[in-house]
This record gives C-alpha cells, structure tokens and sequence, in this order.
C-alpha cells in the first residue's frame, strides 16, 4: 500500500515538473537568422536588421499600437522598452544586438505571456526593417 502510495506521488511531482518547466516552441523558421521560437511565455525572434533600426521599429511597433510608452533603457547592445495596452496589460520589448548585421527581439505580455498578441508585435516590428 506505501509502495502504491510513493509511485503515485512520484508520478504527481512529476507532472507537475514538466508542467512547471515551461514550453519551448519553435514557431517558425529554423536556427539563425529569421528563427522565431515561444519560450516560457516570451516570443524570441531574430532579425535581419541591424541594432539601431530594430530599436527603432519596435518603437514604431508601441505607436502603431497606440500604447503608452512607459519607460526605455538604451545602450550601444540592448534596449528595452515597456509599454502597456489600452487594457493595461504590461509589454515588455528588449531589443538585443547580436552582429553588425542582424539583432534579436524578445517580446513578453503581461506575467505569463500571450503568444498571438506577441506575433503581432512581431509582425509590425518587422513592417518598420
């Protein structure tokens, strides 16, 4: 009955570990350039732009959208950038350098994220390169 009892428990931890551990996903593309992938609740994507003109169609992207700006910290490799929805939902965009030629952007709304919500930043981010 105790044996019966610890593989049942062993069995919930375990599920419950890999539900925990998040989800990694590739949504398109492959490794490299173009590559875009869902991973715990943020959307990755690498761009074919170098780091000034990806920072600045990400915010582009935050005024298409008509959001408020909230805050962005810039420097010569990164900028982040956060902003929140007319329904206040926090988005945070981090523009990353990568080369002199391509840079990466990683896209999470609110706490746990919202892939569709995310590829739609994606995709205005990527109508401003």
């Amino acid at each position: 009955m105790k044996t019966r009892w610890m593989f049942g428990l062993a069995l919930m931890v375990a599920a419950l570990s890999a539900a925990l551990t998040g989800c990694v996903a590739v949504v398109a593309g492959a490794a490299g350039a173009g590559a875009v992938a869902w991973v715990q609740g943020r959307l990755d994507a690498n761009l074919n732009a170098d780091f000034e003109r990806s920072a600045k169609a990400a915010d582009l992207a935050i005024r298409d959208l008509q959001w408020s700006k909230i805050s962005e910290k810039k420097d010569a490799l990164e900028d982040t950038l956060i902003a929140r929805t007319a329904g206040d939902r926090k988005v945070e965009i981090k523009v990353l350098k990568v080369t002199e030629e391509t840079s990466k952007a990683e896209i999470r709304v609110g706490v746990f994220g919202d892939e569709a919500l995310s590829l739609t930043i994606l995709d205005k981010i990527k109508a401003h390169l």
